[in-house]
């Protein structure tokens, strides 16, 4: 018993340091740092998402052939869904590499 508990400690304290890890790293990347100091405009950014996006994220973000992006803002960070966009992590996902600024809008 007192072996699966340290086993699980462990473990629980891998994920914990994985997690930390990736946010650091995700964090001091310059381009998301830039992206992130560089107001948006929302309007332009809703014509890229049209143009990028839409068709497999649907209209309103509500998923067609890629998943939902509703309320996805409350599940991960901006440096998160930065890294998301730029990475090409997520197949089909294609891999983007836009702009600072239009990053950012």
């Amino acid at each position: 018993m007192q072996h699966l508990s340290v086993c699980t400690l462990v473990g629980l304290l891998a994920i914990g340091l994985s997690v930390f890890v990736l946010h650091q790293w995700q964090t001091s990347d310059p381009y998301i740092q830039e992206v992130l100091a560089i107001e948006g405009n929302p309007r332009q950014g809703y014509a890229i998402f049209q143009m990028n996006c839409s068709g497999c994220h649907g209209d309103g973000g509500n998923g067609l052939v890629g998943p939902s992006l509703q309320d996805i803002s409350a599940h991960k960070s901006r440096a998160s869904l930065i890294q998301q966009v730029i990475g090409g992590d997520t197949p089909p996902m294609p891999q983007f590499q836009p702009s600072p600024q239009t990053m950012s809008d």
